[in-house]
């Protein structure tokens, strides 16, 4: 097990007489985000089964958990990021001893020149968020939630792919959780299962628009678009100011960086959603997310003001 059990906070900032919340720290993993969690599961699997070096395609979050655990059991790691992503991130990449190529704009473009030399060098290809196992992995979180404090009305989580949100669902269900309400939060402009849910299809998003790049997968993976057919999933938008607010707000209140991608998340306590309004205890799932330091804090700050 790659992943560590990270701690459950009572956020006395937002918790009310009425309404306690409480903040689950995924942005403590070792890797710096949930990604570990179901990402290490399927890179241990594949060696296992006899992968002897992993690709992956990220915009910094689940290349960062691949390269985390290339580097504990012993694999090299070659990892394909758009162009959009920064050179913080590549830095750190090769700083965990993993190959980096940047291809394409957007991580899907990305993603089939990963494939292509996945293919071509006969070694595992590592998805980002659409694997049943990367789903187990994730799941873990609510066994943990199940250990730590009491159960919640509602699971408030960041959708990109949909990774996270797979694995809370099949959580969920595999701790007799069915009965929690799930909000599922993105960005405008990298909001791919919104759009999904109003055509009532999976369908793509034309482009990425929002500052939350880790969030930018142009089209959810199928599983997540299904569970908002089968459970009662609110699909909720934020705006970046908001996300990028949200994030001002942890690191003032609970000391962590984190990226506007997990912000968005934590952002959505501000809107005054029916679910959120009737909800006694509330989780909001803190994932974290490497590609942030101080300095890009502030400019951030200073660029999204009210």
């Amino acid at each position: 097990m790659l992943h560590i059990r990270t701690p459950l906070r009572r956020d006395h900032h937002r918790s009310t007489g009425q309404t306690q919340v409480f903040l689950k720290m995924d942005c403590a993993q070792p890797s710096g985000s949930f990604k570990i969690r179901g990402i290490g599961l399927l890179c241990e699997q594949s060696a296992a089964k006899g992968a002897q070096a992993f690709v992956c395609s990220s915009g910094g979050n689940a290349g960062l958990a691949v390269a985390h655990a290339g580097r504990i059991i012993k694999r090299p790691v070659h990892i394909v990021v758009p162009h959009t992503t920064s050179e913080k991130i590549r830095q750190m990449l090769r700083g965990l001893g993993a190959e980096v190529t940047a291809h394409g704009s957007v991580w899907d473009e990305a993603d089939v020149h990963a494939r292509q030399i996945a293919e071509r060098n006969h070694v595992a290809y590592i998805h980002p968020f659409d694997d049943p196992l990367i789903w187990k992995g994730h799941a873990s979180i609510v066994g943990e939630l199940k250990r730590q404090g009491p159960k919640p009305d509602l699971v408030i989580c960041s959708v990109g792919g949909g990774g996270l949100l797979c694995g809370m669902m099949e959580g969920l269900y595999q701790h007799g959780w069915q009965d929690v309400e799930v909000m599922a939060v993105e960005t405008t402009g990298a909001a791919s299962l919104r759009a999904s849910v109003e055509a009532g299809t999976r369908v793509a998003i034309s482009e990425i628009t929002s500052i939350a790049k880790t969030l930018g997968a142009k089209m959810v993976a199928q599983k997540a678009f299904e569970w908002t057919q089968n459970h009662p999933i609110h699909s909720v938008l934020v705006s970046d100011t908001e996300a990028i607010q949200a994030c001002i707000q942890l690191a003032d209140s609970q000391r962590v960086l984190v990226e506007p991608a997990c912000g968005a998340a934590y952002a959505a306590l501000s809107q005054p959603h029916p679910a959120i309004q009737k909800a006694r205890h509330i989780v909001v799932i803190i994932c974290g997310g490497s590609g942030v330091d101080t300095d890009m804090l502030l400019d951030w700050k200073q660029e999204h003001r009210d």
